[in-house]
């Protein structure tokens, strides 16, 4: 049984047009953080089922209240070891082109509303994994979080994701 929190990108101020909310969540020990409006859910995983012959990125599917969602690896999309803590992954809920899929990283984080002006481009030195999927770095209090891009993560070579 998945353990869900909803979230409500309904929300609006008058200071919309210049600030962008992110979901933030971790991965490995890096801060990342997606535009509120493409996340659906955040959940705990439970009952993955691997898919045979699959990408390695592709950790299986699953049944989210009646829809089958393809689950990525994000640890394994980065070049990251597998986690060794026994802690089971969480999941965050985005759609993409009517397929659902959910990305599977350390921990959720807060919701963070980031004026667009402090997003910078990729540093030079940003490593590849990351730069491939990033739309940009906010500086946090001396923390560096990546603006996931989700076409980009979802993008594994032009080939279809969805399992």
């Amino acid at each position: 049984m998945e353990t869900m929190m909803t979230i409500d990108a309904s929300r609006t101020d008058a200071l919309t047009d210049t600030l962008t909310e992110y979901v933030t969540v971790v991965i490995g020990d890096q801060l990342f953080g997606l535009p509120i409006e493409q996340v659906q859910d955040v959940f705990m995983l439970d009952g993955l089922t691997r898919v045979p012959l699959s990408q390695p990125e592709i950790a299986g599917v699953l049944n989210l209240r009646g829809r089958i969602v393809t689950a990525i690896d994000m640890r394994r999309r980065l070049g990251l070891p597998r986690r060794d803590d026994g802690v089971k992954p969480m999941a965050v809920g985005i759609e993409s082109k009517g397929e659902s899929y959910g990305l599977l990283i350390d921990t959720v984080g807060e919701v963070f509303k980031l004026d667009d002006s402090t997003r910078e481009p990729n540093p030079v030195n940003l490593d590849a994994h990351l730069a491939r999927i990033s739309a940009g770095v906010h500086r946090l209090d001396g923390r560096l979080l990546v603006v996931l891009n989700v076409d980009r993560v979802l993008d594994m070579g032009g080939e279809a994701m969805a399992a």
